[in-house]
């Protein structure tokens, strides 16, 4: 089974790739690129500065190190390790590792805050109205930005960094229980038996895609969850392998993007941009290195995770 389910196609495309080899040196000439930099994240090309405006992906390098990484390690160990012994209990394995992980990064107030949104997006879905649920999803997300709000969870932490981990996963899991809450809407009273509040919750707290994406649709996890294949631990082995190096591939490509394409530092040069067309514009917006190895480590098969 693969971690994200989908199928998607990477790669940059030629508009894109023409915008920035017409204005990379711009770029590179401003102010924003000019002053060589440091960071205590990523790898350091020679001669090449890495984009000082690319907040996004070193803050994930940076927690992806301290415990994301050893995380997503405990949740393919959990996997396996329960499809081998109790292979009809895995979901409910998984779902109770994904809550513990959210707790251990969140503490116990910001794992209240996604449980409290992914209740609530179920109660409105009983209803079975798209246009309701919609209308709660709007609401949950609109009340990250009260202020009064925003500043008793900034009181829940030491750093920042803490926070806008909430603030980035709550967003993430709004969006699964909305997608959750839809489909339970769109489907007949045959199939409400498998769109149940427990399977709500595994699919909430699936921990692959639980911070950042990207977005599984229910359907497909619930299918996934459910196949049953039989154990083989050269196929299992062999997949693991291909995983591992198409990871390395991925990220080494990214960090050649952060250092080659500086798609933050684009978007924050008004002559560049208004120099592009719209369409051009739209390709280039679509290039962004995380995305492209988030998407692609998550398709990796690893035999059932």
């Amino acid at each position: 089974m693969s971690w994200g389910g989908g199928r998607v196609c990477m790669g940059a495309s030629l508009p894109a790739l023409w915008l920035e080899s017409s204005l990379v040196f711009m770029v590179k000439s401003s102010d924003c690129c000019s002053v060589r930099f440091s960071t205590s994240v990523g790898l350091r090309i020679p001669l090449i500065p890495q984009d000082p405006m690319d907040f996004e992906w070193s803050y994930w390098i940076e927690w992806g190190r301290e415990r994301i990484l050893w995380l997503l390690a405990g949740h393919l160990l959990v996997s396996q390790v329960s499809r081998l012994l109790v292979e009809k209990y895995k979901p409910w394995c998984l779902m109770v590792y994904g809550m513990a992980a959210c707790w251990l990064l969140l503490g116990v107030k910001g794992f209240a805050v996604i449980l409290f949104h992914a209740t609530i997006s179920f109660a409105v879905a009983q209803f079975q109205l798209s246009l309701l649920t919609w209308l709660c999803s709007l609401i949950l997300l609109f009340t990250l930005r009260i202020p009064a709000v925003e500043e008793a969870k900034r009181k829940w932490y030491d750093t920042e960094n803490e926070y806008y981990l909430l603030l980035f996963t709550v967003s993430v899991r709004c969006l699964f229980c909305t997608s959750f809450s839809l489909e339970y809407c769109w489907h007949g009273p045959a199939q409400k038996s498998s769109h149940s509040f427990l399977w709500m919750l595994a699919y909430v707290f699936y921990y692959p895609t639980f911070h950042n994406g990207p977005l599984l649709n229910f359907d497909e996890f619930s299918k996934q969850m459910r196949r049953q294949e039989a154990f083989s631990l050269k196929t299992n082995l062999s997949i693991l392998i291909m995983g591992i190096i198409r990871i390395f591939f991925w990220w080494c490509l990214a960090e050649l993007m952060i250092h080659l394409m500086y798609i933050h530092a684009l978007y924050s040069s008004a002559p560049p941009l208004e120099a592009a067309s719209y369409w051009a514009l739209g390709e280039y917006r679509n290039n962004n290195p995380l995305r492209s190895l988030q998407m692609n480590i998550l398709r990796m098969k690893e035999g059932g995770c």
